[in-house]
């Protein structure tokens, strides 16, 4: 892979990780609800299912991932239902019921969390297996070349997700100290419930 696709993939990794979505909204809320280590979570399971997709694209396989439509329209309404239900129970509860609610989950659980809401999410597929291969030729990539796309795709979505999370979990911090716990509810709960519909209903 040259400078130039190095830095394509690069610059287009880093647009797509910024954009609000799914995984910067679910990355954020975890983040609020249970601090940064969860959060990391979430952030390996969404850099996952975006190396598999990268894979998908270079070995031609967009077939796969467009026969598995049914699939994954069964896994981002499953996930949508768990985060709006999530997100209900974060603003429901009460001040001891949230700490409850929101401790930190198992690194395993916050994992396939992020797993599930990039496999569940339409855009990504498209991304991959539609936009990248118009100004990357992915079929003349050597070994060397995949693993230095796959390192580049996973470095750049921790950089930015890994910054988004960093400042959610400050905020955390800070409120939790101003005895802002009510605050930190709801907007968690509000996050994970757009996470949520938004993956429900991305198209």
């Amino acid at each position: 892979m040259d400078f130039a696709s190095f830095l394509a993939l690069a610059t287009a990794m880093a647009i797509l990780s910024m954009i609000p979505g799914p995984g910067v909204f679910a990355t954020v809320g975890t983040a609020l609800a249970s601090g940064m280590r969860p959060a990391l979570g979430v952030i390996f399971g969404l850099s996952t299912a975006d190396i598999i997709f990268l894979l998908f694209a270079i070995f031609g396989l967009s077939m796969v991932a467009e026969a598995l439509g049914d699939l994954f329209y069964l896994i981002r309404m499953a996930g949508g239902a768990y985060l709006i239900w999530f997100g209900i129970k974060l603003i429901r509860s009460g001040p001891a019921q949230m700490e409850a609610a929101a401790k930190t989950p198992s690194g395993k659980k916050s994992y396939f969390t992020g797993l599930f809401i990039t496999f569940g999410n339409p855009k990504v597929i498209l991304f991959y297996c539609g936009f990248l291969p118009t100004f990357m030729n992915l079929k003349t990539l050597t070994p060397t070349g995949i693993a230095l796309a796959c390192l580049t795709v996973s470095v750049v979505h921790f950089m930015v997700l890994g910054t988004y999370a960093l400042l959610a979990s400050k905020a955390r911090v800070i409120l939790t100290e101003k005895n802002g716990l009510g605050f930190i509810q709801k907007t968690a709960g509000g996050l994970m419930m757009a996470t949520g519909l938004k993956l429900a209903t991305e198209t």
